[in-house]
């Protein structure tokens, strides 16, 4: 009885602690969401790297690894990959607009894509890998097409920019897998990172 008990106790007491981290991760993402955080939205080929491209600026909160632009709802990774589902492979951005502008997001976003390639990015080929920027509001509309409008008389590229700037659907996020994907197995993500020709191939900045 007694080992039951202690059983007992130990099990509360890890429930109350696991109760609580929920608690303060959740007063944690309310704080951001109330202190103004903003979201953007962003395609530009294999999510995995676009991911990791925006994690490491300073002002951004959180940026997750999903799929948007299509009609299929809750749609898995092997579905979009077939290149039906009209979705692209995204990322979803929450950054603080007092430490990173939206302009700024959009300049990383032009380095890490090439705006000219209709059928995918770099070595990932297919309308699932499509660059595009997705916009949140009139605001965000206005500056994407700006700064498209800038690369484009920057005369940086011969062939036309194409990314499309649409606005944003549902973003339904990925599989816990594909998050954190360069942290989680980075041997591979590197493989994978030489391997599509990116570092060779991206707008310096």
């Amino acid at each position: 009885m007694l080992f039951v008990l202690l059983v007992y106790f130990v099990y509360l007491s890890f429930h109350k602690k696991e109760i609580a981290n929920a608690r303060e991760m959740l007063m944690t993402e309310n704080d951001h969401a109330s202190a103004g955080f903003e979201t953007a939205i962003f395609a530009g080929g294999c999510f995995w790297h676009m991911e990791e491209a925006f994690e490491k600026l300073s002002g951004v909160y959180r940026v997750e690894s999903g799929y948007t632009g299509g009609d299929k709802v809750n749609p898995t990774y092997e579905e979009v990959g077939t290149g039906t589902t009209g979705h692209l492979e995204s990322v979803e951005v929450r950054y603080n607009p007092n430490q990173i502008t939206y302009d700024n997001l959009l300049q990383v976003f032009w380095q890490n894509v090439d705006p000219t390639d209709a059928d995918g990015q770099f070595s990932d080929r297919g309308r699932q890998y499509q660059a595009a920027v997705f916009y949140m509001s009139m605001e965000q509309k206005e500056l994407a097409e700006a700064s498209r409008d800038a690369l484009a008389a920057s005369n940086k590229y011969m062939n036309p920019i194409v990314t499309k700037i649409s606005a944003a659907a549902t973003f339904y996020k990925a599989e816990v897998e594909h998050q954190d994907y360069y942290h989680k197995n980075p041997f591979l993500y590197k493989i994978s990172e030489f391997r599509s020709g990116r570092p060779s191939l991206m707008t310096p900045s």
